[in-house]
């Protein structure tokens, strides 16, 4: 039942391309109404990505020095939060809840496995805002792929983009991609398969840079087709959704012959063909591709899904979204339906058998 109350709520988010932390302040009710606020992003340092890294994989929280990247995770997170208050002239009190991610460093729903690094009673203590954390857990022990959870927040927004014809699409890519169909019917999500995780991680391989920034080694590449091809005949692309991956899942070594402006371009071209692939799952095709996340800022990268696709691809800041926030802004909206008991992962999301709550609410003490 809608009581008709409007929070005031803060979304944090590390993603797996591993780029910092983004903050978003929304106004909403938690189901159609949603305001945006100021945002902010974080950037990690070297060492400190470095650090986060080697935690990364199986071993979860007990990989050797988890726990201390968890701790200075968390403080980070406080600190994004505090920078955010300030920048919006608001204290503590003004805030309702906040959303906190945390960072994932292992995704196996297969095993019935989520490990997302982060404190949140410990941010609650610290900030003295009601925290929830922990968005995943229930929705894989359940038996849900626990991803992606943003597909109730796409469909809010599309709600309120009257220039946008259902059905349409909202392509994240972030360190993995995933898209989120909303047409008449309902809505469906699904990870579509890599996103800026193998091709960050080949560029610092070889230059030490962090990314491809604006496509410029793709650019200049070119596409091994058969390479590509190899690729994509991985068995998870013809595999039915609900469906989720880690972002260690693709492409370790696809590049490893061939040269750093060519592998940009391969890895590209992959990751915009995959999502393509995308639409084969799709009840209807959509109309419209929104692509979110560091992804549409590269113009190779979108330039190949308007080719893959043959549909109208347009950058979400194109629309009046903040591509950078949304996923921030997409966990304080997730935080209030949490403290609402709203459900957030749904059968045609997540595959749990019954739309399903999530999260664990942290009162400060």
């Amino acid at each position: 039942m809608n009581t008709g109350k409007i929070y005031t709520a803060i979304g944090l988010m590390s993603g797996t391309s591993m780029d910092g932390i983004d903050a978003a302040l929304i106004r909403t009710d938690g189901e159609d109404m949603v305001e945006f606020g100021p945002s902010l992003t974080v950037p990690f340092d070297d060492e400190f990505k470095d650090r986060l890294r080697r935690v990364l994989g199986p071993a979860g929280r007990a990989a050797p020095g988890a726990d201390d990247v968890e701790r200075f995770l968390t403080i980070m997170h406080a600190d994004a939060v505090n920078s955010l208050l300030s920048r919006a002239e608001l204290e503590a009190a003004d805030i309702d809840v906040v959303g906190f991610h945390g960072h994932t460093v292992h995704h196996d729903p297969k095993n019935g496995i989520t490990v997302q690094l982060g404190e949140g009673a410990l941010l609650a203590d610290w900030l003295g805002i009601p925290v929830v954390s922990d968005f995943r857990s229930r929705d894989v022990n359940a038996g849900g792929e626990g991803a992606p959870l943003v597909p109730i927040f796409h469909a809010a927004l599309l709600k309120s983009a009257p220039d946008i014809k259902l059905p349409a699409a909202v392509l994240n890519i972030g360190g993995v991609s995933n898209v989120t169909w909303v047409g008449e019917e309902g809505l469906m999500a699904f990870d579509t398969g890599p996103g800026n995780a193998p091709l960050n991680e080949w560029v610092l391989r070889h230059t030490g840079a962090d990314l491809d920034r604006d496509g410029a080694l793709a650019a200049v590449g070119t596409v091994n087709e058969e390479v590509l091809a190899a690729a994509l005949a991985h068995e998870y692309f013809d595999r039915k959704p609900p469906k989720s991956l880690d972002r260690q899942e693709f492409c370790r070594d696809c590049a490893q012959d061939l040269g750093l402006e060519d592998g940009a371009a391969t890895i590209t071209a992959f990751i915009a063909r995959s999502a393509s692939r995308a639409a084969e799952h799709f009840p209807t095709p959509a109309n419209t591709w929104i692509v979110t996340g560091g992804g549409r800022l590269n113009p190779v990268l979108m330039k190949e899904l308007r080719d893959a696709t043959g549909a109208d691809v347009r950058s979400a800041d194109g629309v009046g979204w903040d591509g950078d926030a949304m996923e921030a802004q997409a966990f304080a909206y997730l935080a209030v339906r949490t403290e609402r008991w709203l459900p957030i992962t749904f059968p045609t999301t997540t595959g749990v058998s019954e739309p399903m709550s999530g999260g664990n609410l942290h009162q400060p003490s």
